[in-house]
């Protein structure tokens, strides 16, 4: 059977600045967090770091027509803070030359440009100032954001605030997993507030100047199902995790609000952490956090089974695991997930070790609209795996891929066929690309990229994926 999607439904794929420019020193760039990050003993795999990356700065006509070979109608890429006002500071006419030509070049081709402010890499000047946990990074974000804006606005609609707050929150504050690495819950929990503070204050500027752009936040959000439903124990576990992933971002962009249990649950491991996030919270802040959205995106990958039980007899796969594979110390990004631990059900896993569960999708987009985005349209704007792949006869076959992105993309069409108001998807990754953490150890894209010659090849994921685009239908 052939199902078709809706007119108007729009293909895409995904990459952030860091992880494909390079570049990382020229015309103006200055250090980023993730520059400094990647360069501290055992934080990266490999010590690898993005100086080169996939060289997208200097093969941005390379790279455009790639797209429009696959069939892309949108492409989502972030900009670089750290090469549009470097140092957080004066803004470099060189750095926004470059979007300036990307933009060109996708329009050029017919690939309408779809724009994320903040994939994660904050100057390092304004860490060394407090980052996130500082209030006047929110006054720098906001300025960066109407540069940005002042150079791409006439040609840019689609304008997204922030990708993914809880790993530039809690992963890179609480947890030491990302840049810039501390270990704090209380930072974790002031720099989400900041970041939420960021995205409503920059969503204001942004449709004061002008209120036909389309504006929103993109937000990685989960299932997160007890391992059996009448066991309290697990019912809580997934409570917990559900809270501190979804619902901590969730309730305050849509109803102005933190969700009071899991603060309840912080206070009662750390009620420090919890009054000095109170404090950071000042009157006015939760209604500029819930300023309207335009589009929400979310970003799904893999769902959780989980349980207040610790396996017996097997190693725990417990949520406080950083599982990253580097020397270098991490802690639980989950600041009350004591006790909670991943259940086992069998599904196939990636080369990240997540499981494959593309029915997740269907019901988390279910539920983001039925509980949340009240006539606010969804848009999938990640969504892939890693595995492992090679170049065979000048070919790269990843059937586990392809199967991969067949499945979730037909999983999108469950939830716009039963009434949910999905309009796009978007593949992670364009390309391989610097896997943060992990480095070049994992391979995320539809397109190979050889990290020394950097050619490009297509994969067979790719293919594929240009063959649902072509027939918009699966």
């Amino acid at each position: 059977m052939t199902r078709s999607f809706p007119e108007g439904f729009l293909f895409g794929a995904a990459t952030a600045a860091y992880q494909i420019e390079g570049a990382a020193f020229e015309d103006g760039r200055t250090v980023s967090i993730w520059d400094a990050f990647a360069r501290v003993p055992g934080a990266v795999q490999n010590g690898d770091t993005g100086d080169v990356a996939c060289d997208h700065y200097h093969r941005v006509p390379e790279d455009v027509a790639l797209m429009r070979e696959l069939g892309l109608q949108v492409y989502r890429f972030s900009t670089s803070w750290s090469r549009v006002r470097p140092d957080g500071g004066a803004v470099n006419p060189a750095g926004l030359a470059f979007y300036d030509r990307l933009v060109d070049e996708l329009l050029g081709a017919g690939i309408r440009p779809w724009l994320t402010l903040y994939h994660w890499d904050m100057p390092q000047a304004l860490e060394e100032r407090g980052g996130w946990t500082s209030r006047d990074t929110v006054e720098r974000f906001t300025e960066y954001a109407l540069t940005t804006h002042d150079a791409l606005g006439d040609r840019v609609r689609d304008w997204t605030t922030l990708n993914e707050p809880w790993c530039s929150s809690f992963l890179s504050y609480t947890a030491g997993v990302h840049a810039p690495g501390r270990y704090s819950v209380e930072d974790g929990l002031v720099a989400s507030h900041h970041l939420l503070l960021a995205h409503g204050r920059t969503i204001e500027a942004l449709r004061a100047r002008d209120p036909e752009l389309d504006l929103g936040i993109t937000l990685n959000l989960t299932v997160a199902d007890p391992a059996d439903p009448s066991d309290p124990a697990d019912v809580d576990a997934a409570r917990r995790i559900d809270g501190q992933f979804n619902r901590w971002f969730l309730d305050p962009v849509f109803r102005g609000s933190y969700p009071q249990d899991v603060v309840d649950d912080v206070r009662a491991v750390d009620p420090d952490a919890v009054t000095g996030w109170e404090r950071a919270v000042r009157p006015g802040d939760l209604e500029t956090i819930a300023v309207p959205l335009d589009v929400l995106g979310v970003n799904y990958y893999h769902g959780e089974l989980l349980t207040g039980h610790a396996p017996e007899g097997t190693a725990s796969r417990d949520v406080h695991a950083g599982g990253i594979g580097v020397t270098r110390p991490t802690r639980s990004p989950f600041p009350a997930a004591q006790d909670v631990h991943w259940a086992e059900r069998g599904l196939p896993r990636t080369g990240m070790d997540w499981e494959v569960q593309p029915e997740g999708l269907t019901r988390l987009l279910q539920r983001v609209a039925a509980e949340y985005a009240d006539g606010v349209p969804l848009y999938v704007t990640e969504n892939g795996a890693a595995y492992d792949d090679a170049v065979i006869d000048g070919a790269v076959p990843d059937a586990e891929r392809t199967e991969f992105l067949r499945a979730h993309v037909a999983a999108t069409l469950d939830a716009i066929e039963s009434g949910t108001d999905v309009r796009g998807y978007f593949a992670w990754s364009l390309l391989d690309n610097y896997e943060w953490s992990w480095g070049y150890e994992k391979r995320f894209g539809i397109v190979r990229v050889d990290y020394q010659s950097l050619e490009r090849i297509v994969k067979d994921s790719g293919r594929e994926y240009a063959h649902i685009i072509a027939a918009r239908a699966i």
